[in-house]
């Protein structure tokens, strides 16, 4: 007897390109059988009028919590990774992580700058991504090339993060934008000889040079043809600004002659960061950005800054509060939303949604059980939606592409980006037999995202069931809020 199967749903799987009703069976787990299923189960599902198609796995999730994993449950999310940044040290992660239990399968890549921290400040990391933030009062690591022991005890501290199960190396260069070409091509030669990929915010976002986004991209082709490493870029629209075009033309030039570079983007003109970001404080953040400073705001307040002085002064209080950057309006612009299409729509670029950790007005991070969230928590629109706002806006409404090339972009094209260096992740992104049974079965007609910058808790509609494991975390659109079957994505 089945565990589970779910019935007369449309299946969708990217890899094979299977579009067609039948069913899907589950046990242990994993899935066993597709297309028409016969005998019985412990429990069916009918998924008529349903898409049925593979869990989605987000490349790019800072939450890391039971609270962030429950709103991307309802986003279709089954797998939330920390590969932008990640954490040190990786094992005591994975500990806290496993007796904690989780909603979603989890997993992170190694802090680079966690372990740049250490060397060059002394401070000893924590393992979590609120020790980056905390640690931007001490500025050097930030602003200085590290000494040649220095970039040793760097090394050495990656290293030994990849030996115990870090899934790459996080890479996030905006943040510590005086680091030397050295030490990045080291790294980058690190996580090449160790066959992982490298997770990198680009070292500058401008539209001006010196110092521009186009330099700042020359130089990550640079080091995926210099050292052989995976370089993915992660969130290709907010770090390209106004300049995407041809940040696009260089990367794809760079794909057509081999090198290994992989792109994501999440489908909105504001990004999410901390207060401390370097990239704040350059006196030429306006002409560089295109923006004032009324573009950033602050998450847990709302408020809007006036000047560089008064950022600078918050900075000092507040590092690591959680702030919004409105680089584009694509409400207003609409050479601003051709802009966000070419990272969403660029050919083989994942979906990622960059969710940030849910936080209460006093800027504390939000980790308890109530359900819904609290009304006062709050995060960005991406944390809640990014998935469901994709398909609904570029694949459902605007049909800018067929439903299973945009399914792919949630399942299958990010877990090619992690597959060769952790063969697990061959068993997600698909619906077929011996894959895990991360399933989503949701309602084309109702799918869509909730979330806006006024109202950033509202989970979005339309996932009617959704497996993880096999488990039941959404069950006829509720929530099961017992539910922990998440498990780690380790090497």
């Amino acid at each position: 007897m089945h565990d589970l199967i779910l019935r007369n749903g449309r299946l969708l799987d990217p890899e094979t390109g299977l579009d067609a009703t039948g069913d899907v069976a589950v046990r242990d787990g994993r899935i066993v059988a597709t297309g028409r299923v016969e005998g019985e189960a412990a429990r069916e599902i009918d998924a008529a009028g349903l898409c049925v198609a593979p869990g989605f796995i987000d490349l790019h999730g800072h939450g890391q919590s039971i609270p962030a994993d429950r709103m991307q449950a309802f986003d279709g999310v089954t797998t939330s990774l920390e590969l932008e940044v990640g954490v040190l040290p990786v094992d005591a992660w994975y500990g806290k992580q496993a007796r904690s239990g989780r909603v979603l399968n989890y997993g992170t890549a190694v802090a680079w700058a966690f372990a740049r921290i250490a060397a060059m400040s002394g401070l000893e990391p924590e393992p979590e991504l609120g020790f980056m933030g905390r640690a931007t009062r001490e500025r050097r690591w930030m602003e200085e090339v590290a000494t040649d022991a220095e970039v040793a005890e760097v090394l050495r501290r990656v290293r030994e993060g990849l030996d115990e199960g870090g899934i790459g190396i996080g890479l996030p260069s905006a943040y510590a934008p005086g680091t030397g070409v050295k030490e990045m091509s080291l790294v980058c030669s690190l996580a090449a000889d160790r066959g992982v990929p490298t997770y990198t915010h680009i070292a500058y976002m401008s539209n001006v040079d010196p110092k521009s986004s186009i330099e700042a991209y020359t130089r990550l082709i640079g080091y995926a043809g210099s050292t052989g490493a995976h370089m993915h870029i992660c969130h290709f629209n907010s770090t390209s600004l106004l300049d995407v075009e041809r940040s696009a033309q260089l990367v794809r030039k760079a794909q057509e002659l081999g090198l290994k570079i992989t792109v994501e983007a999440y489908p909105y003109g504001s990004g999410s960061t901390v207060l401390g970001a370097a990239f704040f404080t350059d006196p030429a953040f306006p002409e560089r950005t295109g923006r004032d400073y009324g573009a950033v705001q602050m998450v847990s307040t709302g408020h809007r800054f006036t000047s560089r002085d008064e950022l600078v002064a918050a900075q000092r209080e507040t590092p690591a509060s959680l702030v919004l950057f409105h680089f584009l309006d694509v409400d207003v612009q609409p050479r601003h939303q051709d802009l966000l299409d070419v990272s969403i729509l660029y050919p083989g670029g994942a979906i990622a949604s960059d969710a940030m950790p849910w936080t209460l007005p006093d800027a504390s991070v939000y980790t308890g059980e109530e359900w819904p969230l609290p009304a006062d928590a709050s995060s960005h629109p991406r944390s809640s939606g990014t998935f469901t706002r994709f398909l609904r806006q570029y694949v459902l409404d605007r049909k800018a592409m067929p439903l299973l090339d945009g399914i792919a972009k949630c399942t299958l094209i990010p877990a090619r980006v992690l597959e060769e260096s952790t063969p697990q992740m061959r068993r997600k992104g698909r619906l077929q037999p011996g894959c895990d049974a991360d399933i989503v079965a949701f309602d084309p007609e109702t799918l869509r995202d909730r979330a806006d910058f006024r109202n950033m808790n509202r989970a979005a509609e339309g996932m009617r069931h959704v497996l993880v494991n096999g488990t039941p975390i959404i069950a006829d659109g509720a929530l099961e809020t017992t539910a922990r079957p998440g498990r780690p994505v380790r090497r």
